[in-house]
């Protein structure tokens, strides 16, 4: 059985869910396409051969249709995720839901309760649950390896690029049009704390604030777009510069280039420098939200963690230290390696499947979430999905309580457990 998908928001996120349909077109196909803009409709709605009667200019206009496919990857911005998951669940969409679910928390609850009422699967785009590298830390974690975990340094390094081109010019650069940075770019990393520590999470505190990209530190004869700028070619945040690699390497143009302009000639990759935000200088542009945090995580069970989000690394994958009662656990996306501390031994894992890397589908998984949602929808076997929503509000929940930690000055917020999951879904395959 193929299973029909309909993708609501034709951006970098919906269009990646979708290409699993074409690389396992025998398990799922596109039927239809819906948004505003659009170039980028058409051009998702080509690539997977969907006609005219199944390109729509909204999610209200898909939405206005009978069901027309049996599922549905909602990927619109952060600030537009309620509204269809409530229209389209009623509709009987099984949904696949790009994260954040919300960027409050009263909508996180809100999102929770329609899957409740109607029953449908909904899955959040947790991802990271589903790589070759999360499942061989849970492995090795629940067979006892380290013993009882008693910390865990976890680091979310974004990059100076990724970070100046998302979150200074790019669609997350204020948390009044979608999200603080933290829920944006790191409920993934507190939700892959929370499964593989495996416990309820009982305190969470947090300090981080926007040390860098603000008009104090701008420098001196900094024009205040890069392609005007004297001082450019010392920046280490040059869009001039930045963007011009991008168009010389096929992989970036796929993104994040993509996401600048859909003319990707110089002429027309220039034109967006000159008058869209991603040519504006860091320091001169109207972002708001933080380059740096650290938060800490308190458990049930006595484990605490701590994860940190930085602009001021290269980017890459995740990076993890697990200290245990029996064993130490590092890892880096790719690599784990363990120490005995009966033997002394320090033996590795490889955990990348296929050369995948921290650029290509969040190291596998992209595709990893998708196999499972298609097969949860085409089998009725929701034992599959490891990001449903109310393990996915858990997670929020600690952003959101990490937010209000920062905010008072980090003094720690207390959490009840009683409003958290007491089973963390089972070990991934």
């Amino acid at each position: 059985m193929s299973v029909s998908l309909a993708i609501v928001g034709a951006g970098s996120r919906g269009s990646a869910y979708a290409g699993y349909a074409e690389r396992c077109p025998d398990r799922a196909h596109v039927v239809a396409v819906a948004e505003p803009r659009s170039g980028h409709r058409d051009a998702l709605a080509d690539r997977h051969g969907v006609p005219a009667d199944g390109r729509f200019p909204s999610w209200q206009a898909l939405a206005d249709q009978p069901r027309l496919a049996d599922a549905v990857v909602v990927a619109t911005p952060d600030r537009e995720h309620t509204g269809p998951v409530a229209r389209l669940a009623d509709l009987g969409y099984h949904i696949l839901l790009e994260k954040p679910m919300a960027p409050i928390e009263v909508e996180c609850d809100e999102v929770v309760q329609v899957a409740r009422r109607t029953g449908i699967l909904l899955t959040v785009c947790h991802v990271l649950r589903y790589t070759p590298y999360t499942a061989a830390v849970k492995r090795l974690v629940a067979a006892g390896t380290v013993g009882r975990i008693i910390g865990v340094e976890h680091l979310e390094p974004v990059g100076w690029w990724h970070f100046a081109h998302s979150y200074v010019r790019g669609n997350w650069r204020r948390a009044d049009e979608s999200s603080a940075s933290l829920l944006a770019k790191c409920c993934h990393d507190l939700d892959w704390l929370r499964y593989v520590v495996d416990d309820v999470p009982v305190r969470v505190s947090s300090v981080g604030s926007l040390h860098h990209f603000r008009p104090g530190n701008r420098p001196e004869g900094a024009a205040d777009r890069c392609l005007d700028c004297r001082v450019e070619a010392r920046c280490p945040y040059s869009a001039t510069r930045f963007y011009a690699e991008c168009l010389a390497d096929p992989q970036r143009r796929v993104w994040p280039l993509s996401v600048v302009t859909r003319d990707l000639t110089e002429d027309g990759v220039r034109l967006a420098l000159r008058e869209g935000p991603y040519g504006r200088c860091v320091y001169a542009s109207d972002n708001d939200v933080v380059d740096h945090q650290v938060v800490t995580v308190s458990f049930a069970g006595g484990a605490n963690a701590t994860l940190t989000m930085s602009a001021f690394t290269p980017a890459g994958h995740r990076r993890t230290r697990i200290m245990g009662t029996r064993g130490y656990l590092e890892g880096d996306g790719e690599r784990i390696t363990v120490t005995d501390f009966v033997t002394g031994r320090t033996t590795t894992v490889d955990a990348t499947a296929g050369g995948a890397d921290a650029g290509s589908g969040h190291g596998g998984g992209d595709h990893g979430l998708m196999a499972a949602f298609v097969e949860a929808v085409a089998t009725g076997d929701r034992s599959l999905v490891r990001s449903g929503p109310q393990e996915s509000l858990d997670s929020h929940r600690m952003a959101f309580a990490a937010e209000r930690s920062r905010l008072a000055g980090g003094i720690p917020v207390e959490l009840d457990p009683a409003r958290f999951t007491t089973e963390v879904p089972r070990p991934a395959r």
